[in-house]
């Protein structure tokens, strides 16, 4: 999701790498799940978390969304992508436990490991920023952004985000093909390719995603 924001205005003014110190350790969020509860449909999912939720629930995208369970899509940016399915009266995400606890936090999705951080993308690369406002904790401590994230073979999964992102950004400032038909071919494809096709949980993630970006890129 694309944000156009005064980085003045929501973060220490700071730029971090993954091998920087920022403060945003907070004692493993104990007794404290807000930022669950009030996020809308904002949680977006990419690639790599229906991957792991798939693995960690043991089922399809497809039927998640199917049965409305935990994912529901929407248009970001101009492209159809999923997000987590929070409960409409409360705004709480499906995947608390009772007592406020992710249940898949092993398998939880980038947008989660990220927050209270943001990424900033230039250059065709990025870089992290803190979001002051977002966390009510206080008195946090530094943790390094990578160990924060906490992500295997990080230096892969840093690479895949640039990849991603910089792939949708590359779709949605094409120029545009008349017709809201070629519109829901594309979407259909992205959907299909690298959402609804399942992948094989067994197996490593990169080269299965590297494949479909090279099967979607030669289709467009």
């Amino acid at each position: 999701m694309n944000r156009y924001i005064d980085l003045k205005e929501v973060s220490d003014g700071k730029l971090y790498t993954s091998n920087d110190l920022v403060k945003v350790g907070c004692g493993d969020c104990a007794g404290c799940s807000s930022c669950c509860e009030t996020m809308a449909d904002t949680i977006i999912l990419d690639p790599m978390d229906i991957y792991l939720l798939t693995r960690r629930l043991d089922t399809s995208a497809a039927d998640l969304v199917s049965r409305s369970l935990v994912l529901e899509l929407g248009v970001v940016d101009g492209i159809i992508l999923p997000h987590i399915r929070m409960d409409g009266t409360s705004g709480r995400c499906p995947l608390l436990t009772d007592a406020g606890r992710c249940s898949v936090h092993d398998s939880r999705p980038g947008f989660c490991r990220l927050f209270p951080l943001g990424r900033y993308y230039e250059n065709r690369s990025f870089r992290y920023f803190l979001q002051v406002n977002e966390c009510r904790r206080t008195n946090r401590s530094k943790v390094k952004v990578r160990k924060w994230i906490g992500m295997a073979d990080f230096d892969r999964y840093e690479t895949f985000i640039r990849d991603w992102h910089y792939f949708l950004k590359d779709l949605q400032e094409s120029p545009e093909e008349k017709g809201m038909e070629r519109e829901k071919q594309v979407n259909t494809l992205i959907l299909n390719t690298f959402f609804f096709r399942p992948y094989d949980t067994r197996a490593d993630f990169y080269p299965q995603f590297y494949g479909r970006l090279e099967e979607v890129s030669a289709s467009l």
